[in-house]
């Protein structure tokens, strides 16, 4: 059995209750908020090994938010981040997803997106190209994503993986 922490943030209790029994039914010591300042309130206190964040929760961008302020804290740079999310995922096979979402903001089918989620297929490394308040264009290195709803078949086996990194 492991005892790894699992940090979920959504404002969405139901979704909450769904993932905490799936996680708690493997093992997993699960903690949980409802928006950025609660997470990383609980994060600091806690130090989870792994992190699920909701993209809308307070503000259109909050989750994105978050992982960008976890990732950049030296406590949490190694921690795995995962984004939940019904926005469509971009797939590509060249290493660098950022370059490849610079890529897809010139190209007139995508440069007006608001948000655009990259996940390399060959390396996994993944990533959010997203527009800020200000019309700037932010980038935010995550670990992967999960569709909503979660798929228990899809959520275990990838924080299986992640936690073996």
């Amino acid at each position: 059995m492991s005892t790894k922490k699992i940090l979920i943030v959504d404002d969405d209790v139901d979704i909450i209750n769904v993932m905490s029994t799936i996680l708690e039914n493997e093992g997993y010591v699960v903690l949980t908020a409802n928006s950025k300042e609660e997470a990383l309130e609980l994060a600091k206190t806690e130090v989870p090994d792994i992190a699920i964040l909701d993209v809308m929760m307070t503000s259109h961008y909050e989750g994105f938010e978050l992982a960008k302020s976890l990732s950049n804290n030296p406590v949490f740079k190694n921690m795995p981040i995962l984004m939940q999310t019904s926005i469509e995922i971009l797939t590509t096979t060249k290493e660098s997803v950022r370059e490849m979402a610079r890529q897809f903001r010139q190209d007139p089918n995508y440069k007006e997106l608001q948000v655009i989620l990259l996940k390399d297929l060959v390396s996994g490394k993944a990533g959010i190209d997203y527009r800020a308040e200000d019309g700037t264009t932010v980038w935010v290195p995550v670990d992967g994503f999960l569709q909503k709803p979660v798929d228990s078949k899809k959520l275990l086996p990838e924080i299986k993986s992640l936690l073996n990194k």
